[in-house]
């Protein structure tokens, strides 16, 4: 086996960057030079955010959002809706959402969905503190935001069992056409979700 051409430090970076998602060994090989060439305006800046994000970011416990605070600024920000709650599978839904300026109540993050397939069981997720947040009074919808996935259906519906004796509503992202979707670009799941969600024109 030949030797690297880099250096042990270089390659720890090339290795750390690689278990990120998204980058394989050649993309953390390109992204660690780019780094290094320009460490003045790259390099030390990303080191400095790291080192703010690994020191003051923690989970909001209410919602399950990350943040420098707790509650998390969306759950104390003035002028959102606090009776509906928008259930996600991860954090990273919860900021898509966001970023389409849909939603103006409040959320909850799971931390991701059920699949027997992976292990992962309803303790493994933030689900009691949902049902907790639920049964309050002031609760009066529960927007299941769940990826259009057997695991996060399947969530969607073991939500809906346990939230079955509270006195919430209980709805779920539509399913479907994709604004400036082409059916003949559409996948089958997507073209039957359409039709059996098809509603008065």
């Amino acid at each position: 086996m030949p030797a690297s051409p880099a250096g042990p430090e270089i390659e720890n970076l090339i290795a750390l960057l690689a278990k990120l998602p998204g980058l394989g060994p050649r993309s953390a090989r390109r992204a660690a030079l780019a780094l290094v060439k320009k460490r003045d305006v790259l390099l030390k800046p990303l080191a400095t955010a790291l080192q703010d994000v690994g020191e003051k970011i923690r989970p909001c416990g209410t919602c399950g959002n990350i943040d420098a605070h707790d509650p998390c600024h969306i759950c104390t920000a003035p002028g959102r809706d606090p009776s509906i709650i928008c259930v996600v599978g991860e954090v990273g839904d919860l900021w898509a959402l966001e970023r389409a300026a849909a939603f103006r109540g409040r959320y909850h993050v799971l931390g991701g969905c059920l699949s027997a397939l992976d292990g992962i069981r309803p303790e493994d997720l933030n689900i009691a503190k949902l049902i907790e947040r639920a049964s309050s009074p002031e609760i009066t919808e529960v927007i299941l935001a769940m990826n259009a996935t057997v695991d996060g259906q399947t969530t969607a519906h073991y939500i809906t069992d346990h939230l079955a004796n509270t006195n919430v509503k209980i709805s779920r992202l539509a399913h479907g056409v994709p604004v400036g979707g082409e059916l003949d670009y559409l996948d089958d799941g997507t073209i039957a979700a359409a039709m059996a969600s098809r509603r008065p024109f």
